[in-house]
């Protein structure tokens, strides 16, 4: 981050140069006298430690959050800040890792909330007890009810509409969207936003984000009784690549679009076997949170003015996937 470094000195610079400019011979007290150093700048608040906690609607071995994890992590080495990361795809043991954060006395709490209701009480524990919380990825739009101080990540219904409108550019008429996570909310944001963007027929398949054996079967099973269906959205990337090797074994001519990067998923993209994935940076995820949260224990900063802090979407295509290749082989995208 040396160039954000260097935009602060800068700023910094130019904040001296205004105060030095300012400090005339108007006769106000404190004013600059001929031959004075100019005041100077405010020192940067004092670094003061921190526990973050992450906690997550993932599984283990999930090839997206194991870049927001990359990303919290990353952070609280930059800072200074102890960064403990947990994922549990049950909405129940989430609220369980919550309310043991919160029995820690953590410094602030990182929060996926894919389920709302079933975190809400675990939620409103941790801000009762004065722990700033923010959350990311799901739940942009019930953030400010639970008490976050912001939320970061992406307008779901936005990005489903943009890979909806892609795919309809790129001819689809029939669209499969499938479903990875039974009960998450933006997930089914992402969908609704599909249909908009696609102005015709989109059909909704449940999977199972654990078993992509059983998710690729399903995905070629309803292609196969389904021709007409000639396109497919996948809201996940190991889902895609089962939904890549389906359309493959199943004979389909359907086109593949999907949300959210993986190595695996940038290669099919550089191979033509996906159009596009819609990138919400989740790297950012990670770091932004922890960035807020340090600025928020040191400084009694906050970020974005009661609205939320978007990381997308952007599209990863055939145009620049090859560049985003090499980031994602670091682990950041």
């Amino acid at each position: 981050m040396k160039w954000t470094t260097g935009l602060v000195i800068a700023a910094m610079l130019g904040l001296s140069a205004l105060t030095g400019c300012s400090g005339g011979s108007g006769g106000q007290s404190g004013g600059q006298g001929a031959g004075e150093l100019p005041a100077a700048a405010a020192p940067a608040p004092t670094a003061k430690g921190g526990r973050f906690a992450v906690i997550t609607h993932a599984g283990a071995g999930d090839a997206f959050w194991d870049v927001v994890k990359n990303g919290a992590e990353a952070a609280g080495k930059q800072y200074g800040v102890t960064v403990s990361y947990q994922g549990d795809g049950d909405p129940a043991r989430q609220s369980q890792l919550i309310d043991q954060a919160v029995s820690q006395k953590v410094d602030g709490i990182v929060v996926s909330m894919a389920n709302p209701d079933a975190l809400k009480e675990a939620i409103g524990k941790a801000v009762a007890a004065k722990i700033p919380v923010i959350t990311i990825n799901s739940g942009v739009d019930r953030f400010r009810e639970f008490g976050a101080i912001t939320h970061v990540g992406q307008s779901e219904d936005v990005a489903g509409r943009g890979a909806g409108e892609k795919l309809k550019a790129a001819g689809v008429t029939n669209l499969l969207c499938v479903i990875h996570e039974a009960g998450n909310v933006g997930l089914d944001q992402r969908c609704e936003g599909a249909t908009q963007g696609l102005g015709s027929r989109v059909e909704r398949l449940q999977v199972d984000v654990s078993n992509l054996a059983d998710a690729t079967s399903k995905i070629k099973a309803r292609l196969q009784s389904d021709t007409s269906i000639n396109g497919v959205l996948t809201l996940n990337p190991a889902v895609a690549i089962a939904a890549r090797d389906a359309i493959a074994d199943s004979g389909s001519k359907a086109k593949l679009g999907t949300f959210d990067l993986s190595a695996d998923v940038v290669t099919a993209i550089k191979d033509g076997e996906i159009l596009f994935a819609v990138d919400q940076q989740q790297y950012l995820q990670g770091w932004l949170p922890i960035t807020f949260l340090t600025l928020y224990r040191n400084n009694l900063n906050t970020v974005g003015g009661g609205l939320p802090v978007n990381t997308g979407p952007g599209f990863v295509t055939k145009d620049n996937a090859a560049q985003v290749a090499k980031l994602a082989e670091g682990g950041t995208r």
